[in-house]
Parts: C-alpha cells; structure tokens; sequence
C-alpha cells in the first residue's frame, strides 16, 4: 500500500462512493432524495478531508483499494474542520438529518474507548476489481501498519456478509446497537 496524495482525491472518492452506494450505514446518514449518489459523493469528500487532516489515507499499490483511517486523539475543531462540518450537513446529510446523525455519532463517540487508536473510517474496492484479493491485501497492510504504530484498529460495519472477513483478520465484535440498521463495532488489539 502507498500513502495517498491529495492528487488523489477524486479516485479515492470515487472509489467510496461506489463501494459504499447501498451501505446501510452510509444511507442512514446521508438524505434521502434525487440527489443521493451525490450525497454520498459528498460525504466521501468529507471522509477523505477529516483522514487527510487527521489521520492517514491509503491506496492499494494498484490504485483499486483505499482505506481511510482517523485518528481520534489527534483530530481537533479548527476553522477547516468547522467549515468541512458545515458543508458535509449542506451538501451531504441535510438539515433534516442532523438530529439523527448527531445521535449516531455521539452513540459511537460513547462506546468507543478513549485511547489512541487507529479507526478504519472506510476501506474500499473499485466493485469492478472486487473478488481478487485486493481488499484482503489491504487490509492486512493496514493490520501491519497498526502493529508497527502500536495503535489498535478499531471500526464500525453493518454489512453482515463483511462479519467473517473481518474475524478472519483477527477482529472481534465487542458491541452490536440497533439503530433503523443493525451496527456491528469491531477491534482488533495490537499483536
């Protein structure tokens, strides 16, 4: 894997939004209208903003792959992450889901631990390359790279087919929550 550059930004979002079209999760959050690709375009651009400023971004070696990670303990309010904030709700959530995403945010905000963590906001495979192996590869790499920065990883899913890939990197489920979905939260410890 190879650390992104800010050059790559469209592909990276692009590759999110297309992995992460019908998420569960991801259609919570976003409004609900004719305008939904966009949304989630939208928050995609968001995503890879926060991990850019706060985190790390990631592409398999091959471009197909990207993983964006956050980390909690680092990331602060300044004037770009309040604006960033300001056009994710305008452009990708909507007034009318503010409340709901605020008490998401905060739930998850409760039950994660606060320590210095490695948080996998989003890993994603361009769907066209789904199947090969790209995503195990990277997602091993992100393994390793937690490993060697002794943070351990910790994520949120709700897509159950991703359940036993996950345990199969050594991931475990130490909380479920019924949102309209159900939300799995997974972590793996340093190994």
């Amino acid at each position: 894997m190879k650390k992104a550059q800010y050059t790559d930004k469209d592909l990276i979002v692009d590759i999110l939004t297309k992995s992460f079209e019908s998420n569960q999760s991801v259609n919570y959050i976003v409004k609900q209208d004719a305008k939904r690709i966009e949304r989630i375009k939208a928050l995609m651009d968001y995503s890879f903003e926060v991990c850019y400023l706060f985190g790390d971004v990631f592409l398999s070696d091959d471009s197909k792959a990207c993983a964006l990670i956050v980390y909690p303990d680092k990331k602060k309010s300044t004037l770009k992450s309040t604006l960033l904030d300001i056009k994710l709700i305008l452009q990708a959530v909507g007034l009318g889901n503010i409340s709901k995403t605020l008490k998401r945010e905060k739930l998850i905000g409760s039950i994660q631990p606060k320590i210095p963590m490695l948080y996998l906001w989003f890993i994603g495979v361009d769907p066209d390359s789904q199947g090969r192996g790209i995503g195990s590869k990277l997602l091993q790499e992100v393994v390793d790279f937690s490993n060697s920065n002794t943070r351990p990883i910790y994520l949120e899913t709700s897509t159950v087919k991703n359940l036993p890939w996950y345990e199969k990197f050594g991931f475990e489920v130490y909380n479920e929550q019924d949102l309209t979905y159900h939300l799995y939260f997974f972590k793996r410890d340093v190994k």
